[in-house]
């Protein structure tokens, strides 16, 4: 027998309205937006099912490495010193599939080029050079580099508010919601069995 689980339902989905709208804004506030691709593939879906309910939320991988954080691979710069970590506790680490910063590379020249970002030369040797700015492809190249050593911070853009959310909607309102709709359950059942 399938239950209408209508005001869980409703708890559930307030949850997940919440935790989508609070991921873009911080996508939006930090500065993670340039191309909306991400804020606007984060998606919830609350699925009522006859004997269970869940709250399904999905983003393009590259949005776990984002809110996660990438571990670099770390190494030593040509100046002997050790290349500054990142990543901090992230389940991801560069260097640990096939790719050697190919599809990275890719990604960063788009966002070079949609920020119209280069960096400037310094030339010790011819000073007259000094102050010109890179191609977008070496300014991505640079960066690629000291992603792939370095790795990328955790953002915590969607982790933060799917916590507070949590905290929010279900440890207390999901148990209304559900006493609510256990109460109707057996409204009907009581009303049923006196025909």
């Amino acid at each position: 027998m399938a239950y209408n689980l209508i005001n869980t339902q409703k708890t559930l989905e307030r949850f997940r309205d919440y935790v989508i709208q609070q991921s873009r804004t911080n996508l939006t506030k930090g500065g993670k937006n340039v191309t909306s691709n991400l804020y606007n593939q984060l998606k919830g879906e609350v699925k009522a099912m006859p004997n269970s309910i869940g709250v399904y939320f999905e983003m393009p991988q590259y949005g776990l490495f984002q809110d996660k954080g990438v571990r670099g691979i770390g190494g030593t710069k040509k100046n002997g010193d050790a290349y500054e970590q990142r990543g901090g506790n992230s389940p991801f680490r560069f260097g640990s599939g096939k790719s050697k910063g190919g599809s990275m590379y890719a990604s960063i020249l788009k966002w070079v080029q949609a920020r119209r970002f280069q960096f400037t030369t310094k030339n010790q040797k011819n000073k007259k050079d000094n102050g010109k700015l890179m191609s977008y492809k070496t300014t991505a190249a640079i960066i690629t580099k000291s992603l792939w050593h370095t790795g990328i911070r955790p953002s915590l853009f969607f982790t933060k508010p799917f916590e507070a959310g949590y905290k929010k909607y279900i440890t207390e309102d999901l148990i209304k919601g559900f006493a609510l709709d256990v109460e109707d359950l057996m409204k009907t059942s009581l009303k049923d069995n006196k025909k």
